[in-house]
């Protein structure tokens, strides 16, 4: 089943969005597709998923490519620090993308289970003193249990940018400083997840079965989405109001398990 463009934009729409809000792209895109395209369904969503990911990876180095210049000048301790935090991607979440089960990775029902997880991670972290510290102070040990944030995140439901940022402020970072080493270091994690995605599809086939008009108008729509997202999550985050996110995902995750047992014939 080939995705139609309306399918297209409201895909695009919700990974722009949630891909940095704290609440799971991969939770929201796996509910979402199960709700527009029908669970069950064979769709071929390859090509379509890899655009969307370098629209919302394009969206970081736009936002914060003052931060990214100066990674090659002043600030060079940093990329120490990503590459420090990106071990746990790699040694965590490379194995279980490329060998783990399909159903296990794109579950309606594991992102329900797990969306409330997120939302208490946030309540949690929200109750704490803000940080003072710049991200570049952050030590190794640090930016190594951030690394493990965003390696569990790689299960639908459970935010990457929640953990991340979340692991970073019980750091000791400040919120802005948090939002902005974890993007950093969701660079090389969503180039390296588009990379995997690309070699994947070229083994199963060579052929792109979605329109070249609407993979560009997807991945615009996610860049211009993502754009205005990573604005809304920083300003949120300078006003302490990151545990409003999780007033989204507790009953949302709660509504999905629901949802996924009713629909197996189980109910409460």
């Amino acid at each position: 089943m080939d995705l139609e463009f309306w399918q297209i934009f409201i895909l695009a729409v919700v990974q722009g969005m949630t891909e940095f809000l704290p609440v799971s792209s991969s939770g929201h895109v796996v509910v979402m597709s199960a709700l527009i395209c029908g669970e069950g369904q064979n769709l071929d969503i390859g090509d379509i998923n890899i655009v969307l990911h370098l629209g919302t990876l394009l969206s970081i180095l736009v936002f914060y490519w003052h931060r990214v210049w100066r990674l090659l000048g002043q600030d060079r301790r940093t990329i120490g620090l990503l590459v420090i935090g990106t071990i746990p991607a790699v040694a965590v979440g490379l194995p279980l993308k490329m060998v783990g089960p399909d159903y296990l990775l794109e579950s309606p029902l594991l992102a329900g289970l797990l969306l409330p997880v997120t939302g208490l991670v946030l309540l949690w972290v929200a109750k704490s003193m803000k940080g003072q510290k710049a991200y570049n102070d952050l030590s190794h040990k640090d930016a190594l249990k951030i690394g493990f944030a965003q390696a569990m995140a790689i299960l639908p439901g459970l935010s990457r940018s929640g953990m991340t940022i979340s692991a970073g402020m019980k750091s000791g970072l400040a919120p802005e400083s948090a939002a902005t080493f974890s993007f950093l270091l969701a660079i090389p994690a969503i180039g390296g997840a588009g990379v995997l995605e690309v070699a994947s599809l070229l083994r199963e086939t060579t052929t792109v079965h979605t329109p070249i008009s609407y993979l560009v108008a997807g991945g615009f729509i996610a860049f211009v989405v993502g754009l205005l997202s990573l604005r809304w999550l920083i300003n949120w985050l300078e006003r302490g109001r990151i545990q409003l996110f999780a007033y989204w995902c507790i009953p949302l995750g709660i509504a999905v398990v629901i949802w996924q047992l009713s629909t197996r014939g189980l109910t409460f």
